[in-house]
């Protein structure tokens, strides 16, 4: 309906309860899912939901709203039967052993135990096990913005593109957790489940992540295969089963 119309005569408009920030999303291309309905693609309850956006694990665009990506993907990564995630040390320390590395922030024993339970690890438990690493979430952003942002992150696009896939414009990175709001302020970033930079923020030491991201692919294979796109996934999963050997 064109603006000149004046709306709809003698009816409420549909979206005066909506939230500033739901107002100034892309509209025409987000769905919807109540709580109810997120709940139940989740298998938990309508308060574990009200946790997990809480969290920043789900992405609240209206009092009662959530995006179905930031669903979609949740499920993903979670399993059809969540299992409890490893520690963010255990799940570094994972990454840490695939690429051939000594975890030394582990003990000896904890270190012998997780590479008994990388050995009999599927794929998919392995996603499974590691997704509280750090904490993804996408925004969208100018366009000019890309080249500034890989320089303060620590950017995995040379292992993305060792693994076939080209960034295309896009940015993918981790960056410490105490940081990121400045970043985001910085930059202009928009929160948008669509957008094409995904900052992840993780608590354990920023360095060692750099230092891990560098030295194969297995960090970036991970990051693809918790992706909703069926090409970044496959190619995710592709690099994590040859680095389990499976």
């Amino acid at each position: 309906m064109e603006a000149g119309n004046g709306g709809m005569t003698g009816k409420a408009d549909p979206f005066a309860a909506l939230t500033d920030s739901f107002a100034n999303t892309k509209l025409s291309v987000m769905s919807l899912l109540g709580v109810q309905e997120a709940a139940v693609r989740l298998s938990v309850s309508v308060r574990q939901v009200q946790h997990l956006v809480a969290l920043g694990e789900l992405h609240q665009v209206a009092r009662g709203l959530v995006d179905e990506a930031s669903v979609e993907r949740l499920r993903l990564v979670r399993g059809a039967s969540p299992r409890r995630a490893w520690a963010p040390a255990t799940s570094w320390g994972a990454v840490a052993i695939l690429l051939g590395h000594t975890p030394d922030w582990m003990g000896a024993t904890q270190r012998s135990r997780l590479r008994a339970r990388l050995r009999d690890l599927t794929v998919d438990g392995l996603v499974e096990r590691t997704r509280e690493r750090a904490h993804a979430v996408r925004y969208r952003a100018h366009p000019t913005t890309a080249s500034r942002l890989e320089k303060e992150i620590v950017s995995t696009a040379e292992q993305a593109a060792a693994l076939g896939l080209a960034s295309g414009g896009s940015v993918d990175g981790y960056i410490q957790s105490g940081s990121l709001d400045e970043l985001v302020a910085r930059h202009g970033l928009i929160r948008d489940t669509e957008g094409q930079v995904t900052l992840r923020a993780t608590d354990f030491p920023i360095r060692t992540v750099g230092e891990l991201a560098q030295h194969g692919v297995v960090l970036a294979a991970l990051d693809l295969a918790e992706s909703l796109d069926v090409r970044e996934r496959r190619a995710g999963t592709d690099g994590l089963a040859r680095a389990l050997d499976v």
